[in-house]
């Protein structure tokens, strides 16, 4: 609590200069009409001093709260307004089945990757984050939020083949992203893709579109996502893959040209250690200042005191009035 008129209490000082001369003047016991024997008054005037000590302290207390409100008391509630979105960023993840291959012991492509995606969102709580899933075709499987812990139980939920059709439509996944990121107007707009493999589906070349989103302000860094000497399937039937098939596929040539493209970097992981560390390198490069919105709301809470003031001043009025009446 504040006070905005604290000059007011200056005041007390004179006011307890008066209640101490008024209460020495009671002590004293010096009275204002005269009689010839004092002794015929003893007991009243013991009575009706401590009386008249309980109407002064009465009266002081109300002066005292009065003198309260006066210097009008506040209360400050500080809030801070959510900040405007800094940073937008649309993660593209591969789900096709060559993301199963072993390369990461003792995760997959797939589950390495999205360790590392769960990561990088616990760094930036003041960005929108949301997840684009590609195979053959791409799905927006998370619009941009500020809500990361759903974004995380998307990400965490994700399984191989997400999209039901094989091949990987890198363009395709740019050009999703792209759109949802062409409305925003966060001071800067940010895909990051993750493959293991190169473009063979979907109808937009992953160049094409790289330059699309360059127009919209869009930096695309790529990550290959895929260990030297490619990596080991499981044995998966349903999708008609036996154990033992090795997936090297990666097409760094034409990732390399989408982030050169858009004025952004193309990463390597050879480990998932790598991984982290090329997720926290993307991190650094595209640090932004945020500038939060404090709000201060002031409330005055003067009318408590000014009540009680009044109260005490009416219970003395009362008392002196109807109980403790002074001698005529």
């Amino acid at each position: 609590m504040i006070f905005a008129n604290p000059l007011w209490f200056l005041v007390l000082i004179p006011a307890a200069a008066l209640f101490a001369w008024r209460y020495y003047r009671l002590k004293s016991g010096k009275v204002a009409i005269p009689f010839s024997d004092l002794n015929l008054l003893q007991g009243w005037m013991k009575e009706s001093l401590n009386e008249d000590y309980v109407m002064e302290a009465l009266k002081a207390a109300s002066v005292v709260f009065m003198i309260i409100a006066l210097a009008r008391p506040q209360s400050i509630n500080k809030s801070a307004e959510p900040p405007k979105p800094v940073v937008d960023i649309l993660l593209c993840l591969d789900t096709s089945i060559s993301m199963a291959a072993m390369d990461f012991d003792p995760d997959n492509r797939l589950e390495a990757a999205k360790k590392s995606a769960v990561d990088f969102i616990k760094k930036r709580p003041a960005d929108r984050m949301g997840l684009v899933v590609f195979g053959g075709s791409a799905l927006l499987q998370c619009p941009l939020t500020l809500d990361h812990e759903s974004l995380t139980d998307f990400i965490q939920s994700i399984e191989l083949n997400a999209t039901q059709t094989n091949g990987t439509a890198v363009g395709t996944a740019i050009a999703l992203a792209s759109s949802r990121l062409a409305d925003s107007e966060a001071k800067s707009k940010i895909i990051i893709l993750l493959t293991d493999g190169r473009s063979n589906a979907g109808s937009i070349d992953p160049l094409t579109a790289a330059q699309a989103a360059n127009d919209l302000g869009i930096k695309i860094y790529t990550i290959g996502c895929a260990v030297p000497g490619g990596g080991i399937l499981p044995d998966l039937p349903e999708w008609g893959v036996r154990y033992g098939t090795r997936v090297e596929d990666l097409d760094e040539s034409t990732l390399s040209s989408v982030a050169a493209q858009t004025h952004a970097k193309y990463f390597r992981v050879t480990s998932e250690k790598k991984l982290k560390e090329i997720y926290t390198e993307i991190d650094r490069l595209e640090k932004t200042k945020v500038e939060t919105l404090e709000m201060t709301r002031v409330e005055d809470r003067y009318l408590p005191f000014v009540i009680i003031a009044l109260i005490l001043f009416g219970v003395s009025m009362g008392l002196n009035v109807f109980v403790w009446r002074t001698a005529p």
